[in-house]
């Protein structure tokens, strides 16, 4: 493998792992407003947020797959 391709893959590895974080932050930050809020949403903001949280977390799978993948070849 040249340089160049060893450098581009180090650096797709850290955006992808980057981004993969941002994901899964943003979906703990989903269920954490849940729990602290809990009550206080009504049946709308709980579903938005239960699917934001979904959301974010097939994002961050797929990341991970991606960096994943990419470690194989």
């Amino acid at each position: 493998m040249k340089a160049t391709d060893e450098v581009k893959k180090v650096l797709d590895d850290v955006k992808d792992g980057v981004n993969e974080a941002a994901h899964r932050g943003n979906a703990e930050g989903e269920k954490a407003k849940r729990e602290l809020l809990g009550d206080e949403m009504t049946v709308g903001e709980k579903a938005k947020s239960v699917a934001h949280q979904a959301k974010e977390t097939v994002q961050a799978e797929y990341d991970a797959a991606k960096k994943d993948l990419r470690d194989k070849t």
